[in-house]
């Protein structure tokens, strides 16, 4: 991301993908991935990246850019989002549905607003689903610093993210890892978490939005100078509780 933001603005569509080509990026269909301009295929958006390997980016846009961003740090998973959507659409139109249904919609959640939620310690993981926000990121504040990361996967919060506002909150799934893991460069962690993340996504599970467990951002450690006092996690505006069926 430095290099590519290293004039101060962002790239061109010809700079992101000799990122791209150099990558190796491929869409579900194994076709060479391009950034294009949009329009001019009549394909819908998934299906022109699945068949033609194009996605439509809209040059100077930052959440495009984003997008492009997400393909270039997590290619396999974003390869494998692509792939199951192309199968959910024939699945639809085999069906001779004209709604995208919940599959379709819980890819296209998580492909904006993903999360993904790493840790050596699952009774971490328990809290966040059992929405005990305080517990986890105030009283259990050290142990989530040393056992847990958080990395953005969706693009549209990664732009939501530049200018953040009270309530923001991403969808995330949870990977189980031991302790050395966590040790390891973010290089190596990036690339373990994508191959894992792509094997789910790979398989023929149909994801529905709720298999996604909502995180509010900014009561992450150091998301905000507000998260270091514990009453910041009594704001129900952010720091909802769970709500039982």
């Amino acid at each position: 991301m430095e290099r590519l933001l290293s004039g101060g603005e962002l790239p061109t569509l010809a700079a992101m993908n000799a990122e791209a080509a150099a990558a190796g990026l491929v869409s579900g269909a194994g076709k060479p991935l391009s950034l294009v301009v949009p329009g001019g295929s009549g394909l819908p958006y998934e299906e022109r990246i699945y068949w033609l390997g194009e996605v439509e980016t809209r040059p100077g846009n930052w959440h495009d850019f984003f997008n492009a961003l997400t393909w270039l740090s997590f290619p396999h998973t974003k390869a494998a989002l692509n792939r199951h959507h192309h199968v959910a659409r024939i699945a639809q139109n085999a069906a001779g549905s004209g709604q995208r249904g919940p599959a379709r919609d819980a890819l296209t959640q998580f492909d904006e607003c993903g999360l993904i939620v790493i840790s050596s310690d699952i009774t971490l993981w328990q809290g966040i689903r059992a929405h005990r926000w305080k517990e986890v990121f105030s009283q259990r504040r050290q142990d989530v610093l040393d056992r847990l990361r958080v990395f953005v996967f969706g693009h549209a919060t990664y732009d939501m993210l530049r200018t953040p506002h009270i309530g923001l909150c991403g969808k995330a799934l949870f990977l189980h890892v031991d302790s050395d893991w966590l040790e390891q460069p973010l290089a190596a962690q990036l690339a373990d978490a994508d191959a894992r993340l792509a094997q789910r996504f790979g398989g023929d599970m149909a994801f529905r939005p709720r298999d996604f467990q909502p995180l509010p951002l900014l009561g992450l450690p150091g998301a905000t100078p507000d998260s270091e006092l514990p009453c910041y996690y009594d704001d129900p505006r952010q720091f909802r509780p769970l709500r039982l069926a």
